[in-house]
């Protein structure tokens, strides 16, 4: 990815379809209309993410009476994903995944997606970060439940690689409580690893993902929804419609309103200046 002057704006789909074609062509279409860049989706092997004795515990859910069939209810197949990648085709959006386990990372190189995602559960799993560095593809890197020395690690392997990434500063709490978010984080990445540092929030607000733009962010993540009040459990953490324009405009407005930095008298003021300084008429 080569990075632009606007912060690039990720609309985070992730699970909230709930298994549906349907839901997930409105969600591509509301990220469309609210400006977004690109939206993401997750993919996981079910049968290796969880224990089967998980699985087959119970859990009243739309798909049935099982965590089993709540997790199957969620995961779109790969040819779900073929109608996904033609969909966003079609509406000139970029489209990508985040995968929790290394046979669902080798099985989504079928579409060829520009960019990969390392969700912060996997950002310690040092096999699968090879896995998806050896891809090349411009990865964001999320870094929650991390500690430095950890995400050390993982920046050597993708450095190793040569595969470019964006650290994204995040905490894993849905929806985070805004005291949690300790934003200043993305300078103390900037500062120590001299990458691009973006932001991932999971809070119900949009201010913090601003203010992480004026910090510096060069991208944006939040979860979307079509309603906070569908079934699943990162509805409560994500953003409506309105709020998402609210967010896109007032992050790509964020470089208007920051300027360059040079402290110098613009023609408009000059204009002000003969108005209100009235000695310069004398």
């Amino acid at each position: 990815m080569e990075l632009k002057e606007k912060v690039f704006i990720i609309a985070e789909i992730g699970i909230n379809h709930n298994g549906s074609i349907q839901y997930a062509k409105e969600l591509i279409d509301l990220a469309k209309e609210c400006g977004c860049d690109a939206v993401k989706f997750q993919k996981r092997t079910i049968e290796i993410v969880y224990k089967k004795e998980f699985l087959d515990s119970p859990r009243l859910s739309p798909w049935g009476k099982t965590q089993r069939e709540q997790k199957e209810g969620l995961e779109f197949s790969l040819d779900q994903y073929n109608e996904i990648d033609e969909y966003c085709k079609e509406k000139s959006i970029d489209w990508f995944v985040s995968c929790w386990d290394i046979p669902s990372q080798i099985s989504m190189r079928k579409f060829n997606t520009k960019y990969n995602k390392v969700a912060s559960a996997m950002a310690t799993n040092l096999e699968f970060l090879k896995v998806v560095a050896e891809e090349k593809k411009h990865t964001f890197l999320s870094t929650g439940m991390t500690n430095i020395q950890e995400i050390e690690i993982a920046v050597e392997i993708f450095d190793n690689a040569s595969c470019p990434i964006t650290l994204m500063h995040s905490v894993s709490t849905y929806p985070a409580q805004e005291r949690h978010l300790n934003l200043n984080c993305i300078k103390s990445l900037q500062t120590k690893f001299e990458k691009p540092i973006g932001y991932s929030g999971h809070e119900a607000t949009v201010l913090p993902s601003i203010v992480a733009a004026v910090l510096g962010a060069t991208c944006i993540e939040r979860h979307i929804t079509l309603d906070r009040a569908m079934y699943g459990s990162d509805q409560a953490a994500s953003l409506q419609k309105n709020g998402l324009r609210d967010l896109v405009n007032s992050v790509r407005k964020s470089a208007i309103v920051l300027g360059d930095g040079e402290k110098k008298i613009i023609p408009e003021e000059m204009e002000v200046a003969k108005k209100l300084r009235y000695w310069y008429q004398n």
